[in-house]
């Protein structure tokens, strides 16, 4: 029994890596081989004009990053624009998912009616919001100025102190469906026992929600709030889309983008490329072993 056992182990391994080596040489491939020739020019002086003789400069050009009040006005805009977004759409996710896991009439149609946002590509849904925002013929501000919550038209993706809120605003309304989604999924699965014994014992829903829905979908909501923070943090389409190089809305990819194409500095550019990739690489590792940690303390 044992051989048997230790036969059919070896062959489920030999499967398995029939089917990760292949994705994992396509991969290194499309990823890992980008990723390491970044890293690789970000040491360097290289730029277009000189790619053939280029030298390598150590670690200056991140030192001069950690000098450039633009690169640090960009992380600033990245992480409040991750910050505030991924928060709303949680919330209003998992309201929606909350919503349509309910025993409601016509709920399939609401549930393809709520991801529609998702579906619609990003450039477009950026471009569709960027004419609902302009100030002289703007959906959004005359219906504002019909209710009278506003008094004016504002230019809304030209202005320094709404230009981020109106980034935010497109990026709440295009991916709360994808968290929703994955929320929904997960509600779901959950059994349906554990509700009816709540309602016989008569636990108040709000309780119900908090010491039994909410620990029970946390592994499914830690994945979503994950991806999108992930998302978020390398957002380059919206804001570039809605306000182009604007000050006031660049994030990091977008700063890291204008270094490598409007100005041509290959290394400089790479580096703050280099800087994101950590970013994202430490934020993830963080966020996986706290919530390994806080599981396993359970």
């Amino acid at each position: 029994m044992a051989v048997a056992q230790s036969q059919l182990t070896r062959q489920r391994r030999r499967a398995a890596l029939a089917f990760i080596v292949p994705m994992m040489t396509v991969l290194a491939a499309v990823a890992g081989w980008p990723l390491l020739r970044t890293i690789y020019f970000s040491f360097t002086d290289a730029n277009l004009d000189n790619m053939g003789s280029y030298a390598g400069v150590g670690f200056a050009n991140f030192a001069s990053l950690a000098q450039d009040p633009e690169w640090w006005h960009a992380v600033k805009n990245t992480v409040e624009f991750a910050a505030i977004s991924v928060t709303l759409e949680t919330i209003l996710g998992l309201v929606i998912a909350l919503t349509l896991n309910a025993h409601l009439a016509g709920r399939g149609i609401v549930r393809a009616a709520v991801l529609i946002p998702w579906a619609i590509p990003t450039v477009v849904s950026a471009q569709m919001w960027n004419w609902m925002y302009n100030d002289l013929y703007g959906v959004l501000n005359y219906m504002l100025l019909k209710v009278g919550f506003i008094d004016h038209p504002y230019a809304w993706t030209g202005s320094p102190r709404l230009a981020l809120a109106a980034v935010i605003i497109v990026d709440v309304w295009k991916t709360t469906p994808f968290m929703a989604l994955l929320i929904l999924a997960a509600l779901q699965l959950l059994p349906g026992e554990i509700y009816e014994a709540a309602k016989l014992d008569g636990i108040p829903a709000p309780k119900v929600f908090w010491k039994v829905t909410l620990p029970l979908i946390r592994p499914a909501l830690m994945v979503a709030v994950i991806f999108r923070t992930l998302d978020a943090l390398r957002i380059f389409d919206l804001p570039y889309v809605l306000t182009g190089n604007s000050r006031e809305t660049a994030s990091m990819a977008v700063y890291a983008r204008q270094k490598l194409i409007d100005f041509q500095d290959v290394g400089y550019g790479s580096a703050a490329s280099t800087f994101l990739f950590v970013v994202i690489a430490v934020f993830t590792v963080v966020y996986i072993t706290a919530g390994r940690v806080r599981f396993e303390s359970r």
